[in-house]
């Protein structure tokens, strides 16, 4: 290692850093966690309401469990998240601590959780080949293409770390051709939140 290595990094860092900090980025994921924060709170809010006051949320997961297939369940969520992620991925972490295999069933809807983004990233490429769609999206999505063409990577792994559309900021990146190699690296942290979600959760419903 030459001496002047640590130097260079140290370098690489600062200037990533002040890039970032020029175009907005941390201001964008205060902003983001401000507006994604409260729904979440709320709607766990709610569920507490409903557990505590109005109807035990471990008999409704198994009423749940009971009189549907574990297949239709998960094919609704695999569904949701291809098409912006329209279902809270909370409700189906807490749906597979009452199946008979919760490890297996939250490993099965992070990967299909994955798999949604893939669908919605190659709905961005499929949209550049259809001039009205593209148009549509392109305005109807202009704040997050213009994001997605500024941070890239790090967008993406904003969307399938933190409680943001992780289908969105894959559809951006279909649409301006993020490198699919580096997409599905930097999607991997899709699966830390499963994990990290699924034993908060687990723990909860336990109790």
């Amino acid at each position: 290692m030459g001496p002047y290595t640590g130097t260079k990094k140290k370098n690489r860092l600062q200037l990533l850093h002040q890039y970032y900090q020029y175009t907005g980025f941390y201001t964008f994921l205060a902003d983001a966690m401000k507006k994604a924060l409260p729904p979440i709170l709320l709607v766990v809010a709610g569920i507490a309401a409903i557990h505590f006051f109005v109807y035990d949320i471990n008999d409704a997961l198994e009423y749940v469990i009971a009189n549907y297939s574990n297949f239709l369940i998960l094919t609704v969520f695999f569904v949701s998240e291809s098409i912006l992620g329209i279902i809270p991925p909370e409700l189906f972490i807490a749906w597979s601590d009452k199946t008979d295999a919760p490890i297996f069933y939250l490993s099965m809807i992070a990967v299909l959780s994955f798999a949604g983004g893939i669908v919605s990233y190659f709905t961005g490429r499929a949209a550049l080949k259809i001039p009205r769609i593209y148009e549509y999206l392109e305005v109807k999505m202009a704040k997050h293409l213009k994001n997605a063409r500024k941070w890239g990577g790090f967008l993406i792994l904003v969307g399938a770390l933190l409680p943001l559309p992780f289908a969105v900021a894959s559809l951006a990146a279909g649409m301006i051709r993020f490198n699919f190699k580096y997409y599905l690296l930097f999607g991997l942290a899709r699966f830390v939140r499963f994990a990290i979600y699924g034993a908060a959760i687990f723990s909860l419903v336990e109790g």
